[in-house]
């Protein structure tokens, strides 16, 4: 599985760092990284989508779920997802309200063990 390493209450929480788990892995079918695809979506809620990266066109394996609108990642991030039901957008809540030490990392694992593609 996949786990969460970074979460932050009323911002988001982040996954896919299948290299090291910590948020400092990069990787992706492309090599190290790609290219950003497109900023046509928007940060505009809760449950987006949204690839982690370092700057322009350093996308990897890791991504976010943002927990509230974050305007400011506008064009800088490639929003490629959304939550779809309100049942899943409470799973992010839970994640998000997981206790977290000074490095917002979880005191709990969360681990992403089963997912499916639409």
């Amino acid at each position: 599985g996949c786990i969460f390493h970074r979460v932050i209450k009323q911002f988001m929480i982040q996954c896919g760092d299948f290299v090291n788990s910590d948020g400092t892995g990069r990787i992706s079918i492309y090599g190290d990284h790609f290219n950003d695809e497109n900023f046509k979506l928007k940060h505009i809620g809760p449950g987006f989508l949204s690839m982690a990266n370092s700057g322009p066109n350093t996308n990897g394996c890791q991504f976010f779920i943002t927990c509230t609108k974050c305007d400011w990642l506008d064009d800088k991030h490639v929003v490629f997802g959304k939550v779809l039901d309100d049942e899943s957008l409470l799973v992010v809540r839970k994640i998000e309200n997981v206790p977290v030490d000074g490095a917002n990392k979880p005191k709990l694992p969360i681990t992403i063990t089963q997912c499916g593609e639409l």
